[in-house]
Protein backbone atom coordinates (compact mmCIF):
# COMPACT_ATOMS: atom_id res chain seq x y z
CA UNK A 1 0.00 0.00 0.00
CA UNK A 2 0.97 3.44 -1.28
CA UNK A 3 2.34 5.55 1.81
CA UNK A 4 -0.38 8.53 2.54
CA UNK A 5 2.49 11.31 2.41
CA UNK A 6 3.23 9.73 -1.02
CA UNK A 7 -0.31 9.84 -2.66
CA UNK A 8 -0.32 13.39 -0.95
CA UNK A 9 2.55 14.67 -2.88
CA UNK A 10 1.11 13.30 -5.93
CA UNK A 11 -2.61 14.82 -5.47
CA UNK A 12 -0.50 18.23 -4.41
CA UNK A 13 1.81 17.78 -7.97
CA UNK A 14 -1.83 17.40 -10.01
CA UNK A 15 -2.96 20.08 -8.13
CA UNK A 16 -0.16 22.48 -8.70
CA UNK A 17 0.33 21.64 -12.32
CA UNK A 18 -3.73 22.44 -12.76
CA UNK A 19 -2.87 25.79 -11.40
CA UNK A 20 0.11 25.94 -13.17
CA UNK A 21 -1.41 25.46 -16.53
CA UNK A 22 -4.26 27.75 -16.06
CA UNK A 23 -1.99 30.57 -14.75
CA UNK A 24 -4.34 30.95 -11.57
CA UNK A 25 -3.25 30.08 -8.22
CA UNK A 26 -6.37 31.25 -6.16
CA UNK A 27 -7.89 29.68 -3.32
CA UNK A 28 -10.21 29.37 -5.61
CA UNK A 29 -8.72 27.23 -7.78
CA UNK A 30 -7.51 25.02 -4.92
CA UNK A 31 -11.41 24.50 -4.18
CA UNK A 32 -12.80 23.46 -7.39
CA UNK A 33 -9.90 21.11 -7.52
CA UNK A 34 -10.42 19.53 -4.82
CA UNK A 35 -14.17 19.68 -5.85
CA UNK A 36 -13.44 17.46 -8.76
CA UNK A 37 -10.62 15.28 -7.17
CA UNK A 38 -11.25 14.92 -3.57
CA UNK A 39 -8.30 14.14 -1.83
CA UNK A 40 -9.18 11.25 0.99
CA UNK A 41 -9.67 11.79 4.78
CA UNK A 42 -5.41 10.43 5.17
CA UNK A 43 -4.03 11.89 2.47
CA UNK A 44 -5.77 16.00 2.84
CA UNK A 45 -4.31 17.40 5.69
CA UNK A 46 -0.38 17.03 4.34
CA UNK A 47 -2.14 17.93 0.81
CA UNK A 48 -3.29 21.04 1.83
CA UNK A 49 -0.04 22.04 4.37
CA UNK A 50 1.88 21.25 1.01
CA UNK A 51 -0.12 23.24 -1.40
CA UNK A 52 -1.27 26.21 0.61
CA UNK A 53 2.31 26.15 2.31
CA UNK A 54 4.03 26.34 -2.04
CA UNK A 55 1.42 28.65 -3.39
CA UNK A 56 2.67 31.52 -1.55
CA UNK A 57 6.71 31.25 -2.13
CA UNK A 58 6.67 29.92 -5.47
CA UNK A 59 8.42 32.95 -6.45
CA UNK A 60 11.29 32.00 -4.05
CA UNK A 61 12.03 28.63 -5.20
CA UNK A 62 11.83 29.36 -8.83
CA UNK A 63 14.25 31.94 -8.33
CA UNK A 64 15.71 28.71 -6.56
CA UNK A 65 15.22 26.29 -8.83
CA UNK A 66 16.81 28.48 -11.75
CA UNK A 67 19.82 29.18 -10.07
CA UNK A 68 20.62 26.08 -9.68
CA UNK A 69 19.33 24.47 -13.33
CA UNK A 70 22.04 25.28 -15.49
CA UNK A 71 20.46 27.21 -19.01
CA UNK A 72 16.92 26.35 -17.72
CA UNK A 73 14.54 29.34 -17.36
CA UNK A 74 11.26 27.74 -15.02
CA UNK A 75 8.86 28.57 -18.13
CA UNK A 76 10.80 26.23 -20.43
CA UNK A 77 10.74 22.92 -18.15
CA UNK A 78 8.34 20.73 -18.37
CA UNK A 79 5.19 21.82 -16.37
CA UNK A 80 5.29 18.20 -14.00
CA UNK A 81 8.97 18.45 -13.27
CA UNK A 82 8.59 21.96 -12.43
CA UNK A 83 5.95 21.18 -10.06
CA UNK A 84 7.60 18.34 -8.25
CA UNK A 85 10.63 20.14 -8.33
CA UNK A 86 8.59 22.85 -6.05
CA UNK A 87 7.19 20.33 -3.70
CA UNK A 88 10.78 18.53 -2.51
CA UNK A 89 12.31 22.62 -2.69
CA UNK A 90 9.55 24.01 -0.03
CA UNK A 91 10.21 20.83 1.86
CA UNK A 92 13.87 21.22 1.94
CA UNK A 93 13.33 24.69 2.81
CA UNK A 94 10.61 25.11 4.84
CA UNK A 95 9.52 21.55 6.66
CA UNK A 96 12.29 20.86 8.99
CA UNK A 97 9.88 17.99 9.54
CA UNK A 98 10.71 16.07 6.79
CA UNK A 99 14.38 14.79 6.19
CA UNK A 100 15.93 16.27 2.88
CA UNK A 101 16.80 12.78 1.43
CA UNK A 102 13.13 11.72 1.80
CA UNK A 103 12.23 14.87 0.07
CA UNK A 104 14.45 14.34 -2.79
CA UNK A 105 13.85 10.39 -2.78
CA UNK A 106 9.84 11.16 -3.18
CA UNK A 107 10.28 14.10 -5.75
CA UNK A 108 12.74 11.34 -7.41
CA UNK A 109 9.94 8.57 -7.64
CA UNK A 110 7.15 10.99 -8.17
CA UNK A 111 9.40 12.35 -11.52
CA UNK A 112 9.99 8.63 -12.92
CA UNK A 113 6.17 7.62 -12.20
CA UNK A 114 4.93 10.81 -13.87
CA UNK A 115 7.41 12.61 -16.02
CA UNK A 116 9.82 11.15 -18.97
CA UNK A 117 12.43 9.33 -18.82
CA UNK A 118 15.08 12.11 -18.14
CA UNK A 119 12.69 13.76 -15.35
CA UNK A 120 14.64 11.57 -12.00
CA UNK A 121 18.05 12.61 -13.35
CA UNK A 122 16.94 16.00 -14.20
CA UNK A 123 14.69 16.84 -10.75
CA UNK A 124 17.71 15.08 -8.60
CA UNK A 125 20.15 17.32 -10.64
CA UNK A 126 18.36 20.35 -9.41
CA UNK A 127 17.52 19.22 -6.02
CA UNK A 128 20.87 17.72 -5.11
CA UNK A 129 22.35 21.23 -5.94
CA UNK A 130 20.45 23.11 -3.66
CA UNK A 131 20.81 20.77 -1.11
CA UNK A 132 24.75 21.13 -1.01
CA UNK A 133 23.99 24.77 -0.94
CA UNK A 134 21.75 24.34 2.24
CA UNK A 135 24.82 22.59 3.59
CA UNK A 136 27.09 24.93 2.75
CA UNK A 137 25.06 27.85 4.15
CA UNK A 138 24.67 29.30 0.41
CA UNK A 139 21.35 30.06 -0.41
CA UNK A 140 21.46 33.22 0.85
CA UNK A 141 24.02 34.41 -1.56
Amino acid sequence: MKKTRTKARELALQALFYMDMRQNASPDALVLFCENFPPSERTRPFFLELVKGIIPVIPDIDTLIERFSENWKIGRMACVDRNIIRIAAYEILFREDIPTKVSINEAIEIGKKFGTEDSGAFINGILDSIRIAMVKDELKS
